[in-house]
């Protein structure tokens, strides 16, 4: 969710009805550094609360010192670590979803920081590196072999023991990327398992509300996280809205977007690239014929005019 989750898109999700919202990561070892880009993620407001900042590092002692510095400048509602991020870059270099291939190392860390900070750690994570690598499901059928050594225990209890208030887990391993199908019955299994009694949140595939209140049911999780399908739709956490908001009322919301991160960035250019994340994505835009002249414009435009003025004429051009 990186140049995604910012906090002017985070408080429109407040707004369309997110019970949670989420900052994007945070690199600790550039936070140590005090790197300004990275230090600005730190800001919340109160009226988007409850949010978590999520952290994620490749050595104990920087996303330790990363936790302190988090709790003490921003006293966010929980802090989450992430062991869940595929990207080359991070994964590739440990972070991520590279701690999958390190468990006791993500064991320690969580552990560490648990302790290290009052705020409740939660954790993020996928199944296991690859298919023939899965840390969950160990009360599956043999299909599923969690990483050896495991005594019969997946990560999901060793990490409660390590002082995690809370789980989420995306449904794919490292190397599925966001590939193929999120395997929810996993993260099921893993809610069933009566040595778990911490929170479990699942992710992957969700698009909808609907979509998220049939996984909570059929999966029994506490909760369901959306990601990607918020992009461009921050409505998407209200049925009504989704439903009973016009294209225009949508592209108003857009709009909006596009003025807050006017205002927060303050460099006109910059926030027209943190808005175009949300243009391109945004289902507002699917389905309308020959709108790919002006898709290039609207993905094109430099400045704030232009690009409202586009967005007018979009508005304008549906209203016919």
């Amino acid at each position: 969710m990186e140049d995604v989750t910012d906090i002017g898109f985070r408080r429109l999700c407040k707004r369309f009805g997110a019970a949670m919202v989420y900052t994007e990561f945070v690199a600790a070892e550039a936070l140590v550094r005090n790197v300004k880009d990275t230090v600005r993620k730190l800001t919340v407001s109160d009226d988007e609360r409850p949010v978590g900042i999520q952290i994620y590092g490749r050595t104990v002692e920087a996303v330790v010192e990363a936790a302190r510095i988090v709790e003490s400048e921003a006293h966010p509602d929980v802090i989450d670590l992430n062991f869940g991020c595929p990207v080359k870059k991070v994964a590739g270099k440990g972070a991520g979803a590279g701690m999958l291939r390190q468990i006791p190392l993500m064991l320690q860390m969580t552990e560490a920081v648990a302790n290290a900070v009052s705020t409740p750690v939660t954790v993020k994570t996928r199944l296991g590196w690859d298919a023939s690598n899965y840390v969950f499901g160990s009360t599956l059928s043999e299909e599923y072999t969690p990483v050896g050594g495991w005594q019969g225990r997946d990560l999901a209890e060793w990490l409660q023991d390590c002082g995690a208030k809370a789980l989420t887990i995306h449904g794919r391993t490292r190397a599925q990327m966001y590939t193929g199908e999120a395997d929810w019955r996993l993260i099921g299994e893993v809610k069933r398992n009566p040595r778990v009694h911490i929170p479990i949140i699942g992710n992957g595939d969700i698009t909808s509300l609907d979509e998220a209140c049939d996984a909570a049911a059929r999966y029994g999780v506490d909760a369901v996280m959306i990601g990607r399908a918020t992009f461009g739709q921050p409505w998407i956490f209200s049925r009504e809205a989704t439903e009973s908001l016009t294209v225009g009322e949508k592209i108003d919301v857009l709009l909006e977007l596009l003025h807050i991160n006017m205002e927060r960035i303050g460099d006109e250019y910059k926030a027209i690239l943190h808005t175009r994340r949300h243009l391109a994505a945004s289902p507002v835009f699917k389905g309308i014929p020959d709108f790919r002249p002006m898709r290039i414009r609207m993905l094109r435009a430099t400045t704030e005019k232009e690009l409202t003025e586009v967005l007018a004429e979009i508005k304008q051009m549906l209203s016919k």
